[in-house]
């Protein structure tokens, strides 16, 4: 029997590129495909007429299809029978990213809307699925999974980066639909700079698939942790903007939140994979799941805009890292190709994230608060933290 020897690291140079296109290529599917909603919305709200129940369902309709893609991309069967590498899917899943984006400033209609954040749905799950799984892959086969923070933190980036971008335009009398416009164009300069840093040389290839082998427990309660996470951090991510701007307190710090947000996302990863190296990622996940409750309670039961600011940085501080943490943990746990495991824990996370939006904002036009919605969201955090903490079955 043969020992297996992890690969010696290649040079830093060789590698550094793989994983600054990794964030890029973050930023784009999630910083801006994604999230961009978010600073965007309220402008929305008060310029084309939109209702936060009609906002929710439009962000739903982006979760529903996040989560359909994520599904079709677990799916060995659907994907290795596409003509393409993982490379060519998730650069051509980014370029629907970015024309669906700039999309959204063409048209007023509510159908319309929903069509093309569905689109950007199903593109946001393949790109993030396929290039998290080929730069992992290639960082690992090259020696260098430290280097996986920096793929991750292109999500924070990209919050903070398409904040900044709001904030200047807004600034300068952009409408909405220039918002949207100048967003797509972001994406597409990312998509360019991706192509260019991942290289379409030979993939190592994810390791054989085990035929028949169960996902373990530990895996099983994963994914539903994965699910409630969902939920939970994506009410506060898609109405902390909204929230602000209909707080008379709060309006005045309302061109920051998402800013902070996003900068408090750039270094979670680091800090919170270096937490997971200590006390294993595990106990790391459930940790960042409990204070990612403090700031979605306190983001609804403060009157004070900085301790509002102080919610939306103890969410980008912990959401993203969960994303992350959650995905390493996974596949840590998953027995050969990781792909799978994987994709069902974006699944998982996209069927929870699917019902938070809808839930506030039906919730808001029942009560004319996010109160009771974003405390659902906090108990469903602390579930999936108790989740997450699940022992491993014991052998006798």
């Amino acid at each position: 029997m043969t020992q297996y020897a992890p690969p010696q690291a290649s040079p830093l140079s060789a590698t550094l590129p793989v994983a600054l296109g990794g964030l890029l290529a973050m930023a784009a599917c999630m910083g801006i495909g994604r999230f961009v909603y978010t600073p965007i919305l309220p402008f929305m709200v008060a310029e084309a007429g939109l209702t936060p129940a009609q906002g929710g369902i439009i962000a739903s309709a982006n979760f529903l299809a996040y989560l359909i893609g994520a599904l079709a991309a677990a799916s060995t069967r659907l994907t290795d029978a596409l003509p393409m590498s993982r490379r060519t899917l998730f650069l051509s899943a980014l370029a629907l990213s970015a024309a669906t984006t700039a999309g959204m400033g063409l048209t007023d209609d509510v159908s319309v809307f929903i069509i093309l954040r569905f689109l950007s749905g199903l593109a946001s799950a393949y790109a993030m699925v396929f290039s998290t799984a080929l730069v992992l892959d290639r960082l690992a086969a090259a020696g260098r999974p430290g280097l996986v923070s920096l793929h991750f933190a292109g999500v924070g980036a990209g919050i903070a980066g398409s904040a900044m971008l709001v904030a200047a335009l807004d600034a300068a009398g952009a409408d909405w639909r220039q918002l949207w416009f100048a967003s797509g164009v972001a994406s597409a300069v990312l998509l360019a700079l991706v192509a260019r840093l991942i290289g379409g040389g030979a993939d190592p290839g994810a390791a054989p698939a085990q035929p028949g082998a169960p996902a373990g427990r530990r895996l099983v309660a994963l994914y539903v942790s994965y699910g409630l996470f969902g939920f939970g951090y994506s009410i506060t991510a898609t109405f902390i903007n909204t929230l602000a701007r209909l707080s008379p307190t709060l309006s005045d710090v309302e061109p920051v939140i998402w800013t902070a947000v996003g900068l408090a996302g750039i270094p979670s990863i680091a800090a919170w994979v270096a937490l997971g190296k200590r006390i294993g990622n595990q106990r790391a996940y459930a940790a960042a799941c409990v204070v990612e409750t403090l700031g979605v309670t306190l983001s609804v039961t403060s009157d004070s805009g900085w301790v509002v600011v102080l919610a939306a940085m103890m969410l980008g501080g912990t959401f993203i890292a969960i994303t992350a943490v959650g995905l390493m943990h996974a596949r840590s746990l998953s027995r050969g190709d990781p792909r799978t495991a994987l994709a069902l824990m974006t699944a998982a996370f996209g069927l929870g994230q699917m019902a938070g939006p809808t839930v506030a904002g039906l919730g808001f036009e029942a009560t004319g608060s996010f109160l009771l919605p974003s405390l659902s969201a906090a108990a469903a955090l602390v579930v999936a933290a108790a989740l997450a903490l699940t022992p491993a079955r014991r052998t006798v």
